[in-house]
């Protein structure tokens, strides 16, 4: 059942991060990015990293792509076709191979030996602990800092009228 689970959100994950990468409208790419995220946090889950998960879907899921989405929105984008230069081409071949090169280099070089680690391995409790208490200021910062830049890209995006010159 947990093979079946792992190649479930493996391949949801995938696909829909190419859906992504090729996806013309910039509110479809976004919604695509939310499902992707989504799998992650189910493969999260099945290496039990409850944590890591809940933490990808409430900062990654719930801000940032409900952010990227009213950005989208407020700039009101509009999707349009590229021509392909002989230059992107190329450098899209390249970028393959050496994709290609770094998966094969990858599976086959010799695994290390994986040590178990001494003592328990930290709980939820331990992390949720210290975030709540000890981390809590940073963490209070980065979400204040979030929400100026929100602010200052909504103050750069719109549109003022043209004033006209009084006679």
């Amino acid at each position: 059942m947990s093979a079946l689970l792992f190649y479930f959100f493996a391949t949801l994950t995938v696909a829909s991060a190419a859906a992504v990468v090729v996806n013309k409208n910039a509110v479809n790419a976004a919604l695509c990015l939310l499902v992707s995220l989504v799998g992650l946090a189910g493969l999260f889950i099945q290496l039990d990293a409850g944590l890591l998960a809940f933490v990808l879907l409430l900062v990654y899921a719930g801000a940032v792509v409900a952010l990227f989405l009213f950005i989208v929105m407020l700039l009101d984008t509009k999707g349009h076709t590229h021509s392909f230069r002989p230059l992107s081409v190329v450098a899209a071949a390249l970028a393959g191979l050496i994709l290609l090169f770094g998966v094969y280099s990858l599976s086959t070089r010799v695994m290390l030996s994986s040590a178990a680690p001494e003592g328990p391995a930290p709980g939820f409790k331990d992390y949720a602990n210290q975030l709540f208490t000890t981390y809590l200021l940073p963490v209070q910062i980065v979400g204040f800092l979030l929400l100026v830049a929100m602010l200052g890209v909504i103050v750069i995006s719109k549109r003022f009228a043209p004033v006209e010159d009084a006679p």
